[in-house]
């Protein structure tokens, strides 16, 4: 796992992004912030660091668990970091970077737009409810290997 200390001593936003790079989404954790799409503005100046970033969902209940880690990460700057939610550009799936969709298949989840198995690759499987453990993601049955699994909404 990268630093902010590793990265650079001065922050800039080259810097700052790759250590945003080893955020982690706390529902899924294999893909990080940067890999979802979710930061969508990084300024750095004299007096902070200024983060914004695009909730996958209006409501989402890790919006206070990604602040924190985003805060906890930028803090080795040593510059303060303001991080705040944007809606004026709405969240799509199509944000989630090409690594991102590689990550959620490796754990388990099908991607958006994808209808085949994580697990085997089939895409013999159904939807079997609309409704996951949370906003974003949606409960599939592979009828090839018969595992379930967690597929994201396309948004």
């Amino acid at each position: 796992m990268v630093t902010a200390r590793e990265v650079a001593t001065e922050p800039n936003r080259q810097a700052v992004l790759e250590a945003l790079a080893a955020v982690a989404d706390p529902e899924i954790p294999a893909v990080s912030i940067v890999d979802l799409g979710m930061v969508e503005d990084v300024r750095v100046d004299d007096d902070a660091i200024r983060i914004e970033l695009l909730p996958t969902f209006v409501g989402c209940p890790a919006l206070d668990a990604i602040q924190l880690a985003v805060e906890e990460k930028l803090a080795a700057f040593d510059r303060p970091v303001e991080v705040e939610f944007g809606f004026r550009v709405p969240w799509t799936t199509d944000r989630i970077t090409p690594k991102g969709r590689e990550r959620l298949r490796a754990s388990g989840f099908a991607p958006p737009d994808e209808a085949t198995c994580p697990f085997c690759g089939s895409a013999d499987v159904v939807l079997d409810n609309l409704f996951g453990p949370t906003q974003c993601r949606s409960l599939r049955y592979c009828r090839a290997c018969r595992q379930p699994f967690e597929s994201f909404k396309t948004v």
